[in-house]
């Protein structure tokens, strides 16, 4: 009876993943106390069990994709690292962003694609296996392209650590996911272990509010200071950058001749990031700069709101063109 309370909570943090964070995040602003615990070492052990739980999702036919379709996945993975820093970099010049935003916007460009954007494919009725194999494949090129991608694009504000966000990014990604693929691999005949995994959607939005709330307890007084138009000009420059990574990535799937499903698909992943990951790398790397945590903090919550709003509308034009 528990164990089903349990399951249940999980559908429900799952299914309400964008409101969740919000939630957390006004709370931690008027609480800013509340999450001071999720700082350092503490914040990269969350983003490791959120890409645990991505990890224990996966089986070895999520993989062959990446050698059934390598053209597809190539070209994805081209737009998700091509397309998304360059929107940044273009951004933080147009907007004229202080450097420790910039810094922050660049991050979570330089990123690779967001694990939510599997759940949004599936529900706008894209190619679900070429969402998994974009997101498998941006997340192993992670550890190499974000250090040398931030080097190009955020080299002349700040000294880049590239060898050690190397080794964080393959810390806090590839090993947890591997770790998880493995257990996936021994354990999946196991009769509990899809009860493990039904648990794990909840899981992850629970560590992302986490380290929402960690950003938010870490920015508070920089945002009472400077009130609210801090907050509506770093929102502007997210919603910017989130918007033209989907409209870009659906061009380039036109470009590359895929079918609707996959433009779909390919414009999703394109234009969610994994800014879970961002908010780590800037809390770690650039503690001087507190505020290039912010862009990922709102970065995290509207992404999934975003991505939520077109597959809905997605939705919406395959009904209106069934009853046409």
């Amino acid at each position: 009876m528990k164990l089903k309370i349990i399951q249940n909570i999980s559908r429900w943090l799952a299914a309400n993943a964008s409101l969740t964070v919000i939630a957390v995040a006004v709370f931690t602003f008027f609480v800013p106390d509340t999450f001071n615990w999720v700082r350092g070492n503490t914040q990269t052990i969350i983003l490791g069990i959120i890409m645990l739980t991505m990890g224990l999702t996966l089986t070895t036919e999520d993989f062959r994709v990446l050698a059934r379709r390598p053209m597809d996945i190539f070209i994805g993975a081209c737009a998700q690292f091509i397309i998304m820093p360059c929107v940044a970099y273009l951004l933080v010049h147009v907007f004229r962003l202080e450097p420790a935003l910039a810094l922050g916007i660049l991050l979570v460009g330089c990123c690779p694609g967001g694990v939510s954007s599997n759940i949004m494919s599936y529900l706008c009725h894209g190619d679900v296996a070429f969402s998994v194999g974009m997101t498998c494949a941006s997340t192993l090129l992670a550890p190499v392209m974000t250090p040398l991608l931030m080097e190009l694009t955020a080299g002349e504000i700040i000294e880049i650590d590239a060898i050690g966000m190397f080794l964080n990014i393959l810390i806090v990604t590839i090993i947890p996911v591997g770790i998880g693929c493995f257990l996936n691999y021994t354990y999946s005949k196991k009769d509990v272990f899809p009860t493990i995994q039904s648990l794990m959607p909840g899981l992850s939005v629970t560590c992302l509010s986490c380290i929402v709330g960690g950003v938010i307890s870490t920015v508070h007084d920089d945002l009472v200071a400077r009130g609210l138009l801090l907050f509506l000009w770093t929102f502007a420059v997210v919603f910017c950058h989130n918007t033209l990574g989907y409209l870009l990535g659906w061009t380039s799937g036109r470009l590359a001749g895929f079918n609707t499903a996959k433009k779909r698909t390919i414009s999703i992943e394109v234009g969610m990031q994994n800014a879970g990951l961002a908010t780590v790398l800037a809390g770690t790397f650039f503690a001087a700069q507190p505020l290039a945590v912010l862009p990922c903090a709102i970065s995290c919550a509207w992404h999934s709101i975003s991505g939520t709003i077109l597959a809905g509308l997605f939705q919406q034009y395959d009904k209106r063109k069934g009853k046409q």
